[in-house]
């Protein structure tokens, strides 16, 4: 889950703006996290996964 969407329990503000230390605490905490897929949507990370999947049953085939 991205942080844009969270709202903060301290604050209840959106934890993109960073009102409160809490928000930005969270906000730093999540963009650290993210590694390299972490801005990816689950929607974008299945689609990989597919290609991926097809091109692995590509090359299988190729060589058979």
């Amino acid at each position: 889950m991205t942080y844009d969407r969270l709202v903060c329990a301290n604050c209840a503000a959106p934890v993109s703006e960073g009102r409160c230390p809490v928000c930005r605490a969270s906000r730093e905490r999540m963009q650290q996290e993210g590694g390299p897929f972490g801005g990816l949507s689950p929607a974008a990370l299945i689609g990989l996964l597919v290609v991926l999947i097809m091109a692995m049953a590509l090359v299988a085939h190729q060589t058979a």
